[in-house]
């Protein structure tokens, strides 16, 4: 390929919007281009990098005997009814109705419609188990896109689907899914760690997110050094303290506090530890269909703990949508909850969630709903109960290990893809049954196996760049080798950039050459930001067979013949490409 004959075009300044490297990069060197909030086009280089990610995606989907099939985008309104999902799943799903007001909605995940499928063909155990999987653009209308392809509104992925008999035959195609992405992840060079998750509005028993390390990662990962654990923050339990059992109750006292609207302040007023106090967090739930209020949640941790906000929907039982902060006066009129000032004690018609930590603990500090007091000596049982106790706190640095007890690190990093146990959540919503051997109808067990191909992409950029661009793992690079050409009007340059294009295109490698009419500087620039792995210069010793070699990840460069260049590039792009590295 010829740069002078190339649509593309690098820019020399970050994008105003763009926050993170991989956002900034991939727009300044012509990969992506913005149309609107969250939706991009990608240019030919950008193309390049998505299909070979896919590609790798795709053998070893097929290596793990799936089957790659194709859904419609558009998916009918009726089939998110029979699973139940069409209210779950809030507003990120993109409803449309046609002429004759017909609903549907552009799919952001398709389990639905797989499961249709299936229940319209399968009907004996015999038939089972079997993969089926579709690589396609999926749709999600988020509040605030951001952050580039981590955060649109269209984006790509992988969907599988898993189909058994029992659990038993669930269990094994999870573990076989979980290799398989394993073994995606580690060729695409990132580097990763599959993590235990909460399963969201994709339901099921258990799950796995697989999450590249990453700074400007949106996933916090608990880690244990010690005993291995890995979890989300939304997912990872969190250690109660320990009971208080041989602690005396005191009398309970209320205590004039002025002004002490925050934990911070009522505990340096009253002179006590922030583990001393009770934390109240004041919501309004909605109805799932009609999305008008439903009722007041008030929300109890301790004092310097955070409420996380994934364990108490769970707790609720109601989807992520359907909860958000209170207002204050309108929840005061309705509950005598006061702000700043609120407690577990003379609330009245709202839910009152208490985290599993505070019923073994004595003598609390909490709000005694009317300003400027509160309550000291507060405890659970005699002073105060809750509606549902459940863990509901959000695990924070230095906490001990739930399996081990030793003290856990927080770390970021990017979903880029995430493996679920259904079991029968679809197949029994959605009338998916098959006849066993005895001819007795069971629901089919269902798995299901996530990828996020754009995600993937910005998530390599993020692991691989330095000041000066992107640097491309060899297996995913939009081309092998970039042979720059100083002088392209000096007819040894062209010469000898044409003999060593066409011996690396014998060899299967794919190559780039920047032949445009650009002054060295400009074109030194675009080939580092470009990232492509293997740097060609042809330059004032043309004439002799000479040329300049360089990885675009090391500083050394060196001046050997072009026979040396090519052999070196060759074997580099075999064995880190593994010989799968190409465009098919």
């Amino acid at each position: 390929m010829r740069m002078s004959k190339m649509y593309f075009r690098t820019l020399r300044e970050d994008p105003s919007e763009a926050v993170i490297p991989s956002h900034k990069m991939l727009i300044r060197a012509g990969f992506i281009r913005k149309e609107a909030s969250g939706l991009y086009s990608y240019m030919q280089p950008g193309w390049r990098v998505l299909r070979k990610i896919s590609q790798i995606v795709r053998e070893e989907m097929d290596e793990k005997g799936a089957q790659e099939i194709y859904v419609p985008i558009l998916t009918p309104k009726e089939l998110w009814e029979d699973s139940g999902r069409w209210n779950d799943y809030g507003p990120e799903m993109w409803r449309v109705t046609d002429r004759h007001g017909r609903e549907f909605c552009l799919g952001p995940t398709h389990e639905e419609t797989f499961t249709d499928i299936v229940r319209t063909d399968i009907s004996s155990y015999k038939q089972l188990p079997f993969f089926l999987y579709q690589i396609q653009p999926k749709y999600r209308d988020e509040e605030r896109p951001r952050f580039g392809l981590l955060r649109s509104r269209e984006f790509f992925m992988k969907d599988a689907y898993s189909f058994d008999v029992d659990q038993e035959g669930l269990d094994r195609s999870y573990d076989i899914m979980y290799d398989a992405y394993n073994r995606i992840f580690n060729r695409l060079s990132l580097t990763f760690k599959p993590v235990e998750a909460d399963t969201g509005a994709i339901g099921g028993s258990n799950s796995h997110e697989f999450t590249a390390f990453s700074e400007v990662g949106e996933s916090d990962i608990v880690l244990c050094d010690n005993c291995g654990l890995a979890a989300t923050v939304e997912k990872a339990e969190c250690v109660d303290a320990a009971p208080q059992d041989d602690v005396e109750m005191l009398p309970l006292e209320e205590v004039e506090t002025p002004g002490t609207k925050t934990i911070d302040l009522v505990a340096e007023y009253l002179g006590l530890d922030k583990k001393q106090t009770i934390k109240a967090l004041l919501f309004v739930t909605y109805d799932e269909e009609t999305m008008e209020e439903n009722g007041y949640v008030a929300a109890f941790c301790r004092g310097d703990r955070e409420v996380n906000m994934t364990k108490l929907v769970n707790a609720l039982g109601i989807p992520e949508h359907c909860i958000a902060f209170a207002d204050e006066h309108e929840m005061s009129e309705a509950t005598g909850c006061v702000g700043g000032f609120t407690g577990p004690k003379g609330l009245h018609d709202c839910t009152i969630v208490v985290d599993s930590e505070l019923p073994g603990l004595k003598n609390l500090c909490a709000g005694a709903c009317h300003k400027d007091h509160h309550y000291i000596n507060m405890n659970y049982g005699r002073d105060y109960t809750g509606d549902i106790i459940a863990d509901i706190k959000l695990t924070k640095e230095g906490d001990p290990c739930p399996c081990c007890g030793k003290p856990v690190h927080l770390t970021k990093g990017i979903e880029v893809g995430q493996i679920f146990k259904l079991g029968t959540k679809y197949s029994e919503s959605m009338g998916a049954y098959y006849s066993d051997e005895n001819q007795q109808r069971k629901p089919i067990v269902m798995g299901c196996y996530g990828i996020g191909i754009s995600r993937t992409l910005s998530a390599i950029v993020e692991q691989n760049h330095d000041e000066n661009g992107i640097i491309w793992p060899v297996a995913v690079a939009p081309f092998h080798v970039i042979i720059t050409v100083m002088k392209p009007k000096d007819e040894e340059q062209m010469r000898l950039a044409s003999e060593v294009e066409e011996a690396l295109k014998k060899e299967g490698l794919e190559v780039l050459t920047d032949d445009r009419k650009e002054r060295p500087g400009v074109k030194f620039k675009d080939a580092d930001l470009i990232g492509i792995p293997v740097q060609i210069t042809i330059g004032r010793r043309a004439g002799e067979g000479v040329v300049e070699y360089k990885l675009r990840r090391e500083e050394e460069k060196q001046e050997i013949p072009a026979k040396e260049a090519i052999r070196r590039a060759v074997d580099l792009v075999r064995k880190e490409g593994d010989g799968r590295c190409f465009i098919k």
